[in-house]
């Protein structure tokens, strides 16, 4: 008998009986599980759902519940933000970068009201009001955050600003177990069997088309046929370290990776049927320093007292540059008008203080006239209401002379600079699974974070950006699964 792998499809004329028998068999139960598990339900289709896991819950539950949905919501309009399914789509192909999917972009763009009225007819409920400011994730239930790069530079130059965060309405941090509850309620009501504590260990090919996929349960290898799909909805590879050393080893330069059986498995799958995987380099990371909110106001420079980035684009966006510059560290300068303890979960020191900037340079050990050069010019600058090295936008630009001044740390190895991987399987806006040439693979679907989305540049990720590819997405490829 043919080895069971990861690595190569198991031959269907060799399975000696099937176990189970479906239309569409889902592998994962996070957000992109659940609701390809919904779609093809919806459909018509019979659904079983194998989870690894004695539950559902992915790195979905460990989310804040945001979406990142936008195009003239009812929270965006009567908080006074014009938006428009145009702008939506020319803000996430600049977030997307280099690695921008531009169908997948326009498709999500132009269905994202339609989205989040599913999302709502699933029992997401939203308070519905606008929360000003700079924030990682509202601590209240409040529903409208600004959760990307959309104010500045130079994003907002490219589409119209506008706050395209929505959060489900959960009282403090981590709305993502609340939302994942909610879509399993739906995905059980709609008759989907659901078999948890069962990894997925071969895809099952007949000819050229995936037939089913092979299960091991209670240490048992169990066959299951799907009639018409199999959709993967896996997750990243965050934690698995041969990957990372393989595709993504800049990830080791930090040390708090997010994920929940991240292993990349559904990535594995997928390349052994042909997929083809695409911008494995590619990695969010954050480390909060704009909690508290003034911190958003200081100033972010290298080991060689050089600015990077303007410091009031998203938090991710300057920490993955920071994690670009040379050295281990990199700091965050601030004066006493700006100045609060940082939490301690970030893991951030204060690496010096002084009555100037001179002082603060000596400190750090820089050589003599680098930051304090680079503070002069900053604060002349920010004086005139311009930043002409990076475009950083009032009202966050202003000058840092209220001393004492103090430089907090930022290290690279131990502060807390979590990640997670954004490569994973190339696909259709239908998450069709396509082979190198850009053909489906027949029979074979995914969603979710196995896959390269509307989240594929690390650069420019945007908090909801995830969510919004793991749900609308997940819909999509139930929903083609279940026609297939």
């Amino acid at each position: 008998m043919t080895e069971i792998s990861l690595y190569s499809p198991f031959p269907a004329n060799e399975v000696p009986s099937w176990d189970f028998e479906t239309d569409v068999v889902v592998v994962g139960f996070g957000a992109a599980g659940a609701c390809a598990a919904i779609e093809a339900a919806d459909a018509g289709a019979q659904v079983m759902l194998f989870e690894r896991n004695s539950g559902s819950g992915g790195a979905s539950a460990l989310s804040g519940g945001e979406i990142y949905i936008g195009g003239g919501t009812d929270v965006q309009i009567a908080a006074g933000f014009e938006d428009t399914p145009e702008e939506l789509a020319a803000y996430l192909k600049a977030a997307g970068g280099p690695c921008a999917d531009e169908a997948k972009c326009d498709l999500y763009a132009q269905e994202s009201l339609s989205h989040y009225a599913w999302l709502k007819a699933q029992g997401v409920p939203y308070r519905g009001n606008y929360l000003p400011g700079k924030h990682i994730e509202p601590t209240d239930d409040s529903t409208l955050i600004w959760s990307g790069s959309e104010a500045a530079a130079p994003f907002c130059t490219l589409a119209r600003p506008a706050p395209r965060g929505h959060v489900i309405q959960h009282m403090g941090w981590g709305g993502g177990r609340p939302l994942i509850d909610l879509l399993e309620t739906r995905a059980r009501e709609k008759g989907v069997e659901v078999i948890a504590d069962s990894r997925a260990v071969a895809l099952v090919q007949e000819g050229a088309a995936i037939v089913g996929v092979v299960v091991r349960i209670d240490n048992r290898t169990r066959f299951v046929r799907a009639r018409k799909g199999v959709v993967l909805a896996t997750g990243g590879f965050v934690l698995n370290e041969g990957m990372r050393r393989k595709y993504c080893p800049q990830t080791f330069r930090i040390n708090d990776p997010i994920g929940d059986k991240d292993d990349g498995s559904g990535i594995e799958l997928g390349i052994s049927a042909g997929g083809d995987a695409i911008h494995m380099d590619q990695f969010f990371t954050t480390c909060p320093w704009t909690i508290p909110e003034s911190h958003a106001y200081g100033v972010m420079v290298n080991q060689q007292g050089q600015r990077f980035i303007n410091e009031d684009c998203y938090h991710g966006r300057v920490s993955r540059a920071a994690v670009d510059q040379p050295g281990d560290r990199v700091y965050l300068l601030l004066d006493s008008a700006h100045f609060q303890q940082p939490p301690g979960f970030a893991r951030v020191a204060i690496a010096g203080t002084g009555e100037d900037w001179e002082e603060v340079e000596r400190e750090l050990e820089m050589p003599e006239g680098t930051l304090s050069t680079t503070m002069a010019f900053y604060n002349r600058h920010a004086r005139e209401g311009r930043d002409p090295l990076f475009d950083k936008r009032t009202p966050i630009l202003t000058p840092l002379d209220q001393g004492p001044f103090v430089a907090l740390e930022l290290n690279f190895q131990t502060s807390y600079f979590s990640f997670f991987t954004l490569g994973g399987l190339r696909t259709s806006t239908d998450g069709e699974v396509l082979n190198r040439a850009g053909t489906p693979i027949s029979g074979l679907f995914a969603a979710g974070r196995c896959t390269s989305g509307l989240p594929a540049w690390g650069h420019g990720y945007s908090s909801g950006l995830s969510l919004a590819d793991c749900t609308f997405f997940g819909r999509q490829a139930g929903r083609k699964a279940a026609g297939a």
